[in-house]
């Protein structure tokens, strides 16, 4: 059986202050995000926290945003800091999984679309299993530039999981990730 780690991307304070932030799916991915954090600490698997930075702005470490989200209980195994789309990119996470024979990815976290998504692709092409659940990631309403059209979360998650299941990951509830 393929020893695994919990990934919880980017789920960081800085996020309440960007423009497009809303709480409007937030008290559903709370939730989830947790059960997966509590699941896979009662089950020794190790709890890897990410956390986006940039030079300026909430997402600086000046800010004193670069935070877990305050309703969040984690007590991650180890945390890393990134500064690219992907978790993977420009980080020791790579070689601290492989130092532990981790070879299946367990993806979740702040936004379903951009940085955990980019983090399955690169785990799959990177030859890691990766069970993708979308339920424990959360991302904000987009406007197509040229359209004008509003995507919804749903729809921005919908779309994610079409492009991934099956390609680069499985799409999986909390209880199906738990379970292995």
């Amino acid at each position: 059986m393929a020893l695994s780690a919990l990934i919880v991307i980017d789920a960081q304070e800085s996020f309440r202050h960007a423009p497009y932030w809303s709480e409007s799916d937030l008290p559903d991915y709370l939730e989830k995000q947790q059960a997966l954090i509590s699941g896979c600490a009662e089950r020794a698997i190790p709890v890897v926290q990410i956390f986006h930075l940039q030079e300026q702005g909430p997402f600086s470490l000046a800010s004193g945003q670069v935070k877990a989200l305050n309703e969040l209980s984690i007590s991650p195994n180890v945390a890393f800091h990134k500064r690219y789309h992907s978790a993977l990119a420009g980080t020791p996470l790579a070689a601290w999984l492989a130092a532990r024979g981790i070879s299946k990815l367990i993806i979740s976290g702040i936004r379903t679309e951009q940085c955990c998504e980019t983090t399955a692709r690169h785990a799959s092409d990177s030859g890691f299993a990766v069970d993708y659940v979308s339920e424990a990631t959360l991302t904000f309403a987009m406007v197509h530039a040229g359209s004008g059209r509003t995507y919804s979360p749903a729809d921005i998650r919908e779309r994610t999981e079409l492009v991934l299941q099956g390609r680069f990951a499985r799409i999986a509830t909390v209880a199906q990730a738990l379970e292995g």
